[in-house]
């Protein structure tokens, strides 16, 4: 004779409701949007330079900050691995492609106020947007970080269970 077993069915919780979105998380979405605006400036501040991108280097940027804004809008799922791509793409490669030009102007002997005197207009223009781009980007990088953000996150990951239809044996009492 067996064990007497009891049928355990269950599936696993994609992401349990456990609190609102914390305000770390909104604020993060808004300054990642507000980078992808300013790299959308920037680019079409380009246009008005002497030496303007092609039409086809302006579509492939149109087409990445679209790309990277729906990634930063997943962010309010709450799920983690969201948090850790918006995190690597556009933490970390994101800024090394910002600050890249620029540091190498610097290394080259490129005086930062010899360059603001002689840059025109559009240049101008495009290095404050630059700037503005780096501060939301570090900005944003860190709210998703902030401890509300990260227990925020990590309430809403997936709550394995047991795989359906599992007997599971159940104790014999002593009698």
């Amino acid at each position: 004779m067996s064990a007497p077993t009891t049928t355990v069915t269950g599936s696993a919780t994609p992401r349990p409701a456990r609190g609102p979105e914390p305000a770390a998380v909104t604020l993060s979405v808004a300054l990642w949007l507000g980078a992808i605006l300013a790299g959308v400036a920037e680019t079409l501040v380009h246009l008005a330079e002497p030496e303007p991108p092609s039409p086809e280097a302006v579509g492939l940027r149109g087409g990445m900050y679209l790309v990277l804004a729906v990634l930063v809008l997943q962010l309010r799922t709450g799920r983690n691995a969201y948090r850790w791509a918006v995190a690597g793409v556009l933490g970390v490669f994101g800024t090394l492609s910002l600050v890249v030009e620029p540091i190498t102007a610097l290394v080259s002997g490129t005086s930062p106020v010899d360059y603001l005197a002689a840059a025109s207009g559009p240049q101008l223009a495009a290095a404050a947007l630059r700037a503005l781009h780096v501060a939301e980007v570090l900005g944003a990088l860190a709210l998703l970080f902030h401890p509300d953000t990260v227990a925020w996150f990590r309430s809403r990951t997936a709550v394995p269970a047991a795989p359906a239809a599992l007997p599971v044996p159940t104790p014999r009492s002593a009698a």
